[in-house]
């Protein structure tokens, strides 16, 4: 690490200047900043008044492709197309019968999946968590509206 990096290093937690998170997630700065103003990315202020990001909330907004292959976790998705996957957090999750509605929010807008309940259970996916949606059709279709 460079002697003048900005990057901080507190009780072995990896905080980030906002710039910093914004390059490493491929993002504007703007962006990351409306992130921070809306609750998205959770940071600590310095003494100065600036927000400094934790190392460990940005591996969840990247895609899975740039996270490095540790084995198996909890907190790391797996390894598919990165064109096709999209992070978000729970927002809602209902279980009825054999299958359970699971709604991402993601910036502005929600995202709908239908998996089998047993799936549910088994990922214990809770309401707050970041979970990914992996798109598996062929095609999409688009509606003017």
């Amino acid at each position: 690490m460079h002697p003048h990096s900005s990057i901080l290093n507190i009780m072995s937690e990896i905080y980030l200047t906002a710039r910093e998170a914004a390059a490493e997630l491929g993002v504007s700065y703007p962006t990351i900043k409306q992130w921070i103003l809306k609750g998205r990315i959770v940071t600590q202020k310095t003494p100065g008044g600036h927000h400094r990001i934790a190392r460990k909330a940005i591996d969840y907004l990247l895609p899975s492709t740039q996270l490095k292959a540790t084995g198996p976790s909890r907190d790391r998705f797996r390894v598919v197309s990165g064109r096709n996957q999209i992070v978000g957090t729970i927002i809602e999750i209902k279980i009825s019968g054999l299958f359970a509605k699971i709604v991402l929010s993601i910036g502005d807008q929600k995202i709908t999946s239908i998996i089998t309940s047993d799936a549910a259970r088994e990922m214990q996916l809770r309401v707050g968590q970041r979970a990914a949606a992996i798109m598996k059709s062929t095609s999409v279709m688009i509606e003017r509206v």
